[in-house]
């Protein structure tokens, strides 16, 4: 399953659930935080449960979307209730915003634990996902997230407007749209340390959902960086996304060559595919680049293949 556009859709709303299996999001990301305010809260957690129910049991349209949920702050006091409302419901993840570290994924993984339990769910079958920016203290110690890795942290994600309010700016990306100053320092800390743990990791939104164009710059080059996905704030914004991260087909075809060529000569650690040498790390990204397109490499066929690629 790809995990590419994670969109990010309010709870308490009933037809914006409905409406997000039609939009082609790898995840849906039923959000009890930022964009459920606080008189909506009670709707908010019955539309969620409903909604992510009608999944677990396999509703139409529901079988190849992920389901994950976005809970309020450890700080807002409110995330019991949200975990209380939604894991009858088995989503596939959590994520934790504003996470101030660690401690925070191993609590959070404890109060799991026992919601799991009590609705018949597998144990430690529900991720987190935690979020940094929120405190700049917890970003000068995202090392500490491989220091103490835990067994249900399935990735690293940032927000920039939490960045931005913590430090108190509004700008956050440089006059050609990029993530300028301190946003790229940060970014960069999530993406190496979710790297470092061979974890996902997941860009921030792009907040002007009526700039395609800017999103489609900004997904490019997340992928260019390293990130395995972004979030989503808009439905229109899950298609730029998917396609963004998506191999091209001259990457798909230069992936397919180098692992017809090292299937074909098992025994060498380099040698010269496509006119430049290529070597065992070169096999690991084409494998890479195929699983993206969920293609399975198949060992007989790529020998087949590399006969293409033997001089007569």
């Amino acid at each position: 399953m790809k995990y590419r556009s994670w969109l990010i859709v309010p709870g308490n709303s009933e037809k914006r659930l409905a409406l997000s299996h039609g939009v082609g999001a790898d995840v849906v990301v039923v959000d009890l935080a930022d964009t459920v305010p606080g008189e909506g809260r009670e709707i908010g957690h019955r539309s969620a449960a409903q909604w992510l129910m009608a999944g677990r049991h396999g509703a139409a349209g529901a079988r190849h979307q992920a389901r994950w949920v976005r809970i309020n702050s450890f700080e807002s006091g409110l995330w019991r209730e949200d975990l209380a409302a939604v894991m009858p419901a088995a989503p596939e993840g959590i994520i934790l915003p504003a996470a101030a570290g660690p401690e925070a994924v191993r609590e959070l993984a404890s109060e799991i634990y026992g919601h799991e339990e009590r609705n018949g769910i597998a144990a430690s079958a529900t991720r987190i996902m935690p979020v940094l920016g929120a405190s700049a203290r917890a970003v000068l110690h995202v090392g500490r997230y491989l220091d103490s890795a835990h067994q249900r942290l399935d990735g690293l994600a940032w927000s920039a407007s939490a960045l931005g309010v913590a430090l108190g700016v509004a700008q956050r990306r440089d006059r050609q749209g990029g993530w300028g100053g301190v946003a790229a320092h940060v970014r960069a800390q999530v993406l190496l340390t979710a790297h470092a743990g061979a974890m996902r990791a997941l860009e921030a939104p792009f907040e002007d959902f009526e700039d395609e164009a800017g999103l489609e710059r900004a997904a490019l080059q997340a992928r260019a960086d390293g990130f395995s996905g972004m979030f989503a704030v808009h439905p229109a914004q899950v298609a730029v996304i998917n396609r963004a991260f998506a191999p091209r087909p001259q990457d798909l075809g230069a992936a397919r060559e180098i692992v017809a060529a090292f299937a074909a000569n098992p025994h060498l650690g380099t040698m010269a595919v496509g006119g430049r040498m290529v070597d065992r790390a070169h096999l690991a990204l084409a494998r890479h680049t195929l699983a993206q397109a969920d293609l399975v490499v198949d060992v007989g066929e790529e020998l087949r293949r590399a006969a293409i690629l033997r001089p007569a």
